[in-house]
């Protein structure tokens, strides 16, 4: 798996800090998402979702594997997600979804639309929410 060449050793402490901070990203995300006279906050929704989920994936693998990924390309997160948990195949489906809108979050000119922005939140609210089925098991 190329995930496993890129990684960190880490444990329960370490999944409950990256759950926290998922948590964290994704009450803003939802509190931004609800402003209606800023457009710009549809992309700032995204971008944190996309940081929440992010921050979930490390959380389950951590506290599963005992290891979360380490390298720039966040797609090696959902490779190592996906054989953390026995659901991880649909997990990382969801990861990569996510992924597919940070260039436009986190890098574009142009405003991320409200559905994409609804489904990013939805997306990361959904692992996060499973994270911590993981770490308070």
């Amino acid at each position: 798996m190329a995930a496993a060449a890129r990684t960190a050793n880490c444990g329960r402490a370490e999944a409950r800090q990256r759950l926290r901070s998922g948590r964290a990203y994704l009450e803003v995300a939802e509190l931004v998402l609800d402003e209606r006279q800023r457009d710009e906050f549809l992309s700032v929704a995204a971008g944190l979702a996309v940081l929440a989920g992010v921050a979930a994936s490390d959380s389950i693998c951590c506290a599963r594997l005992g290891r979360r990924h380490r390298g720039d390309d966040h797609r090696g997160a959902a490779e190592l997600l996906a054989v953390a948990v026995p659901d991880g195949k649909a997990l990382a489906a969801r990861l990569l979804r996510l992924l597919d809108v940070k260039g436009e979050a986190h890098y574009g000119v142009i405003v991320v639309s409200p559905r994409k922005s609804r489904d990013a939140v939805k997306w990361a609210r959904a692992l996060i929410e499973r994270a911590g089925e993981e770490v308070e098991r």
